[in-house]
């Protein structure tokens, strides 16, 4: 073998080595990656079903439900034009309130619900998630479109 092949042979185990690493690492971050849905497009069936996803929205006044003594919470999910119920078992963050802006992170489930394992408040007064500002801002101008001046 002269010595000009046993470098081309060198150079393509190479590459081919950098292929499958990358070709892991793409794999491998497919599994890890988790989009984005408002309660709208989880409505209109854009969310996956099986897969974990993030929702972000308002907590609608007056949803918050518990029993006294029990972690297990319901509240509801809007973006002001569609509402989505979402269950929750564990301990909310301390700046979890009615009214305020959060994004959760699990599965739907078979009757509807968004059954979260995670819920992200909001840091202080002014902040809202960018996704869930975004979302709630083009809901607000699509309503505001819709309706008849008087």
């Amino acid at each position: 073998m002269t010595p000009r092949r046993k470098r081309l042979l060198v150079v393509l185990g190479i590459l081919g080595g950098v292929a499958a690493s990358v070709s892991l690492a793409v794999m491998a971050s497919r599994e890890n990656i988790m989009f984005y849905f408002d309660p709208s497009q989880v409505v209109a069936g854009k969310a996956p079903l099986a897969k974990r996803f993030r929702i972000g929205g308002m907590v609608v006044k007056g949803s918050v439900e518990r029993k006294p003594g029990d972690i297990e919470v319901r509240f509801v999910l809007t973006d002001f034009a569609h509402e989505v119920p979402v269950e929750y078992s564990g301990v909310l963050p301390d700046l979890f309130r009615e009214g305020q802006g959060i994004i959760a992170h699990g599965t739907m489930n078979a009757q509807g619900a968004f059954v979260a394992d995670e819920v992200l408040a909001k840091h202080d007064e002014k902040y809202m998630p960018p996704e869930v500002a975004a979302s709630l801002k083009n809901k607000t101008a699509a309503a505001a479109a819709v309706r008849p001046i008087t």
